[in-house]
């Protein structure tokens, strides 16, 4: 009788790890990511807005904001954690 109950939940338990390793995981890998870069900002560093607005970081503020120049003498404020999506010039990675 106990292994017809553990034979039900081997479907769904297979459908968790599919999950985890397919969706989960590499969602978690993309936001450490994204933080590690957001984290890393600093001045002259050209990024992408989430809005696809290309500028260079002018001054990071508050540890939470960045002051980016679009154009000259046009500068926007953006959140750094949703404000920015990526990284133009990204450094090579230390081997």
């Amino acid at each position: 009788m106990s292994n017809s109950g553990i034979g039900q939940f081997i479907p769904l338990i297979l459908i968790f790890v599919v999950f985890y390793f397919f969706l989960i995981r590499p969602q978690q890998k993309k936001v450490k990511d994204h933080k590690l870069m957001v984290e890393s900002l600093k001045r002259g560093d050209k990024v992408i807005t989430t809005g696809g607005i290309i500028g260079t970081i002018e001054r990071v503020m508050d540890n939470d904001r960045a002051e980016v120049s679009i154009s000259d003498e046009v500068k926007v404020e953006v959140v750094r954690s949703t404000g920015i999506s990526a990284l133009l010039n990204t450094p090579e990675p230390k081997k």
